[in-house]
């Protein structure tokens, strides 16, 4: 029997696990680490604590299930997107990396668009400049850390930045690069014609590679930190998207997934690139060599639930703790018991502004419709349906480009949540199915693993061989029906509050 490791370097932590090449879990081990907020709208992590992390979960599944370093084939690894590593010669971090979540670079992305065109990076990058993406990022240190840019020698996404330290090889790969709006699309490639209208030396980044294949194998410096054995292979990887996309098995056309992790997701697999030519959803490289995903992301999904969990539900989170079980499991309880639309209560999960579908960075979260009569468990089911009505709102763009399927993949956090599980059956009315396995992206990683391993011919059979699902979860009609006059009113309140939204900005 031979293994694979999948690293899942998320945002509030780092997830490995080391699967048998049935896409059985052996065994797991989870890092978690901080998300710094110096400014409000700014979001920055050390990736010190990153590598940390992925070394020690790598060393901890390897201790405990006993298996053989030599046993191990390959290593893939997923990752948060669009984050900004900046290195020195050395391969050293300048900065604490700018992360995916991070809303500073609205004038940056003025000057992409100005500089390059909003028609034609659509037409290279298939979206537009979006705030979150790592193109704006770099023009901002350029422009307010002229010192940071002056010594910058590299420059890498999250997950590759621990790829380098298992190899010591500076790379990328198609799916993260997709999201940095310096990657021609097509071509699956960094676009000479933007990084020269951004003057952005193409030597700052690494060669682009498809994300089964073998971009370096573990030095031995890794190899004494990890476990692992020197010269093990180490895959491109994928974004953490692309990487559930092949740990859920949407890897063929017309297949579809929905992913409440610290972000929402919608992702669609298509084998040739569909553009929404107003940038509402992304158009990025899927993990299959040569196909394309049309994906959503809204940005406080899982998010929101967090924020309500931390600040108001600390007596649940000490009764879980003595229960020894989810303090969001106690949650879901206690929003069953709630009515749908949550005693006329809709919330916007606008906490750290929305890139899809709104694309306003200056958005922020509301509870519509407050009352004397509403208790923190009509906040709770108002936060579950306001983050589904979210999801919905990219699902109606997919669907009118004609990209979705009739049935929905669930995965992440609130993909191992019934109640929010039949939510989404029920708001987007079709199917709902999971993976048998719950480990989503480190299993896409592992896949991947396998695949640039030559364990597996092809990602598409590799996926048939170990990915499981289990029976779908059916919509309910009536419960569709009540849910729909509340999501009309979700649409039409951000229009609504837009104006207010950039007034209070400016504060």
């Amino acid at each position: 029997m031979r293994y694979l490791i999948g690293i899942d370097l998320g945002t509030s932590g780092t997830k490995t696990v080391l699967f048998d090449e049935c896409g059985r879990a052996v065994a797991s081990a989870l890092a978690e680490y901080p998300l710094h907020q110096p400014q409000n709208g700014w979001a920055e992590q050390d990736p010190a604590d990153w590598w940390d992390a992925a070394a020690s979960t790598v060393r901890q599944v390897i201790e405990e299930s006993g298996v053989s370093p030599e046993g191990i084939a390959g290593v893939g690894i997923s990752g948060q997107m669009h984050g900004l590593v900046m290195l020195d010669e050395a391969g050293s971090p300048l900065r604490p990396s700018i992360l995916w979540c991070d809303g500073r670079t609205t004038e940056e992305c003025a000057e992409i668009t100005r500089l390059v065109g909003a028609q034609r990076l659509i037409e290279i990058t298939a979206n537009p400049a979006l705030a979150g993406f790592t193109a704006g990022k770099i023009l901002w240190v350029r422009r307010h850390e002229p010192e940071v840019y002056r010594r910058c020698a590299h420059i890498l996404l999250p997950k590759d930045y621990i790829r380098y330290r298992l190899t010591g090889e500076y790379a990328a790969e198609v799916t993260d690069a997709s999201g940095t709006n310096l990657l021609d699309l097509t071509h699956r490639c960094w676009s000479d014609e933007i990084l020269d209208a951004l003057e952005i030396d193409k030597g700052l980044l690494g060669h682009v590679y498809e994300s089964c294949e073998v971009a370096g194998r573990v030095t031995p410096e890794a190899a004494a930190l990890t476990g692992l054995a020197a010269g093990t292979p180490v895959v491109a990887g994928a974004g953490d998207n692309a990487a559930a996309a092949v740990g859920t098995g949407v890897v063929a056309e017309g297949k579809a997934f929905v992913t409440i992790g610290t972000s929402g997701v919608v992702f669609a697999h298509s084998d040739a690139p569909a553009i929404d030519p107003q940038g509402r959803v992304h158009t990025f490289c899927a993990a299959v060599p040569g196909t394309w995903a049309t994906m959503s992301c809204t940005l406080s999904a899982g998010l929101s639930l967090k924020w309500l969990r931390d600040n108001f539900f600390a007596e649940e989170m000490r009764t879980a703790a003595g229960m020894g079980v989810d303090p969001y499991y106690l949650m879901d309880r206690q929003a069953e018991r709630v009515p749908i639309g949550a005693n006329r209560l809709l919330f916007l999960p606008y906490l750290m502004g929305e890139r899809s579908p709104l694309l306003d960075e200056r958005s922020r979260g509301v509870f519509f419709g407050l009352s004397a009569i509403h208790t923190k468990y009509d906040l709770l089911r108002a936060v579950l349906e306001g983050v589904v009505y979210s999801q919905r709102q990219c699902l109606d763009i997919l669907r009118g480009m004609g990209v979705v399927s009739q049935e929905m993949l669930a995965c992440g956090g609130g993909g191992s949540s019934p109640l929010w599980r039949q939510m989404i059956a029920d708001v987007f009315g079709c199917p709902v199915r999971t993976v048998v396995s719950k480990e989503g992206p480190a299993l896409g990683a592992a896949i991947l693993a396998g695949v640039g391993a030559g364990l597996y011919p092809s990602v598409r059979e590799a996926c048939e061989k170990m990915i499981e699902l289990n029976p779908p979860q059916q919509p309910d009609p009536a419960a569709s029906t009540q849910y729909e006059p509340y999501y009309q009113l979700y649409c039409s309140l951000y229009p609504a509050l837009k104006e207010q939204f950039s007034t209070l900005s400016t504060l």
